[in-house]
């Protein structure tokens, strides 16, 4: 049996997600009573999958096509009752609904959006922009928002119902949901009325939509929408009418949508012949945590002020399972996590983010040759992926300002544990690439040190003094050849190396330019990959050597062999890379909890990591990541390759004597095991 923590920890609704849901039913035209049934029969599908909120179609409770219908007084009737039956049918369920409806009000119809939760209306928005152009005439049927001078309005068995496109629904249960309704049309205008919502504290934004379809548009729709989920920083859903409604003039394709902070997460079946839904869960926590950060989003809603009316839901007191509901589906994620969030599943996107990436470190390299007097390069030398990376950005930056790769000096300086392998890739890429070469071993001047300072490691303990001096060792060996012979020091530290501050200050830490600073481990491999098949694709015997080096363990070899084979595997040692940059994506890009992340983590590495392994490097990660702030608020220059980045000149700046106590109390609410 699972305990009560653990049943806390998997529900996902307590980690800042709630799931949203976009339903199209099939449509009966000029039928409510049918259409309600099948209103109902879509929703509660939804319901028992978890959702929270669900949105419908434009006008679904008639159907968006009954044309000069709109002014019958039987339909009108028939809708109202309908609407009735369906906010009573679902009277018992903890979700937020949202429907189409024509509604006769004050001499006028309406086309309305009416939210009801729990048996109780709580909004009516009306459409602000009626479309009367091509073969829409809109005008011709309903009165638009504007034209009502009133903000409240009385339906039958109801009281005083706020009315009007100035209102937000809260909730009392999801402190980071608020709701706010628009209608087709009201999407396409320049200054949708669903910004102006999201300036005010709207997360969610709600799209009732009819649209039909026409070849092109429905790109475009998907198109719209993410670009207002984005812009707005925000949940867009968009709801479009499907199958059933009049074919006269029109098609229709049924296309739901849901985006969040500019990414499309889920999309509809489009041209169902029947009623389809689409159910996701949202990450309402990161777009809190952009709006935090983007002062000119504040500023942006203060030059465009409005007023918006408070309404808040009909939850219940606590956060308890829905009668009827498994409790297993909520302690399943309706999301997809990436558990390489820096780089896209996509094999088109992927090449894109590393042309990108490679281009970005390339150019910018290049730049600072230009401003600096001696315009050489010169870097140490491994075999491991990070050397080799920024040899190979080296190498481009070089060949952009038309200069001699023998401006480039890369120099392999082994040490103690260094073996044959990696140090004979080393050389063999750099003689490839016909750069300047040179070999220098540290042994020599690391023995002096020892000898200076009375340590013998022969009989002590080869621990964090012998490897580091080998780090110092190498710096100081690159740094005096830069004096003698000119040239900047090309750091080749990476940003997962920084998170962790598996770095030796002011040893691999230190250079004249941090090229790889903004890129971390598991990008670095798929960029590298990249390189060798497009920047370098001309050059075969590169390709082949780039190919044993990404084979290679990752390590710093500062330890001595064993029979020509690395002892010192820096994963056994720290934890996954893979497992470090995901936990370093989500703490600095949007500073979630810790719970939040290892709960994260559970769901993308499906049963890669147990919980108490995650839990285990978690741990690792946050004690390093504080203990280390003092090696990054020291970081020398280096371009800023994505949104996570930890220069204390840009993105990243805190105490470096702050403590990660607090963090590591809170993992206290994480299980060590899923089963009692």
């Amino acid at each position: 049996m699972e305990t009560v923590k653990t049943k806390k920890f998997l529900d996902i609704r307590n980690h800042g997600f709630v799931r949203v849901a976009v339903v199209i039913p099939r449509v009966v035209i000029g039928n409510p009573k049918a259409n309600a049934h099948a209103h109902f029969d879509s929703l509660k599908e939804v319901y028992e999958k978890g959702a929270y909120y669900a949105l419908c179609p434009e006008l679904g409770i008639t159907g968006y096509t009954c044309s000069d219908l709109f002014h019958s007084q039987e339909l009108l009737y028939a809708a109202l009752k309908s609407l009735d039956n369906l906010i009573g049918w679902t009277n018992g369920w903890n979700m937020l609904i949202t429907i189409g409806i024509p509604l006769f009000v004050k001499d006028s119809v309406y086309n309305c959006a009416v939210t009801f939760h729990r048996g109780k209306i709580l909004c009516v928005v009306p459409k602000s922009y009626l479309p009367g152009y091509r073969e829409f005439y809109e005008p011709r049927h309903f009165a638009c928002a504007h034209d009502a001078k009133f903000d409240t309005i009385y339906l039958p068995k109801n009281d005083a119902l706020p009315f009007g496109t100035d209102i937000l629904i809260y909730s009392k249960q999801y402190p980071f949901f608020v709701l706010h309704n628009d209608i087709c049309e009201d999407i396409w205008v320049p200054i949708p009325p669903g910004t102006k919502a999201a300036l005010h504290g709207a997360t969610v934004l709600a799209n009732l939509s009819a649209s039909n379809i026409t070849v092109g548009k429905a790109d475009y729709r998907t198109e719209l929408v993410i670009a207002s989920s984005g812009r707005n920083n925000a949940v867009q859903m968009y709801s479009a009418a499907g199958f059933g409604e009049s074919t006269t003039d029109h098609a229709w394709d049924g296309q739901g949508i849901i985006a969040e902070r500019g990414t499309l997460l889920k999309t509809t079946e489009r041209f169902a012949m029947h009623g389809t839904h689409i159910v996701q869960d949202v990450d309402l926590g990161s777009l809190i945590a952009d709006r935090m950060r983007q002062n000119s989003f504040r500023a942006n809603a203060n030059d465009n002020d409005a007023k918006f009316r408070p309404i808040t839901s009909n939850d219940p007191e606590s956060l308890e399972i829905k009668s009827g509901l498994d409790q297993r589906s909520l302690a399943i994620f309706e999301r997809d996590i990436d558990p390489l969030p820096f780089i896209p599943k996509d094999p088109r996107k992927c090449d894109e983010r590393c042309y990108e990436v490679f281009k970005i470190q390339a150019t910018s390299l290049a730049r600072r040759l230009e401003a600096v007097k001696d315009k050489k390069i010169k870097l140490g030398i491994s075999g491991g992926l990070d050397s080799t990376h920024a040899l190979l950005v080296a190498v481009h930056a070089i060949d952009l300002l038309a200069h001699p790769r023998t401006d480039i000096t890369a120099i392999t300086m082994p040490g103690f544990g260094t073996t044959n392998a990696t140090r004979s890739n080393a050389l063999e890429l750099a003689k490839t690439l016909g750069v300047t070469v040179e070999e220098i071993p540290i042994n020599a001047l690391c023995e002096t040190m020892f000898s200076s300072i009375e340590y013998n490691p022969e009989t002590l303990e080869k621990g964090i003094l012998f490897e580091n001096i080998q780090a110092w060792s190498r710096t100081f060996t690159l740094l005096a050849k830069s004096a003698q012979t000119g040239g900047i020091v090309l750091g080749t530290g990476d940003l997962s190396e920084l998170l962790l501050g598996w770095c030796t200050y002011m040893g691999d830490h230190g250079s004249h330019y941090a090229v790889n600073a903004g890129v971390p481990k598991t990008l670095i491999q798929f960029v590298i990959d990249w390189s060798r098949t497009s920047i370098f694709k001309e050059e075969k015997d590169v390709q082949a050597i780039i190919g044993r080096i990404l084979e290679t363990d990752i390590s710093p070899e500062l330890l001595p062999h064993v029979d020509g084979k690395i002892v010192q595997k820096t994963e056994e040692i720290i934890g996954p890379y893979e497992l470090h940059d995901f936990f370093g994506y989500y703490f600095v890009r949007f500073g979630y909890t810790v719970e939040k992340i290892a709960r994260m983590a559970l769901h993308a590495f499906g049963e890669k990591y147990t919980i108490a392994e995650i839990k285990k490097w978690l741990k690792v990660f946050v004690t390093r990541f504080f203990r280390n702030q003092f090696k990054r608020s020291f970081l020398p220059d280096g371009p800023k390759v994505g949104l996570a980045c930890v220069s204390p000149r840009g993105d990243w700046r805190m105490p470096s004597d702050m403590q990660p106590d607090m963090w590591l109390e809170a993992m206290d609410s994480i299980p060590d095991s899923l089963k009692e």
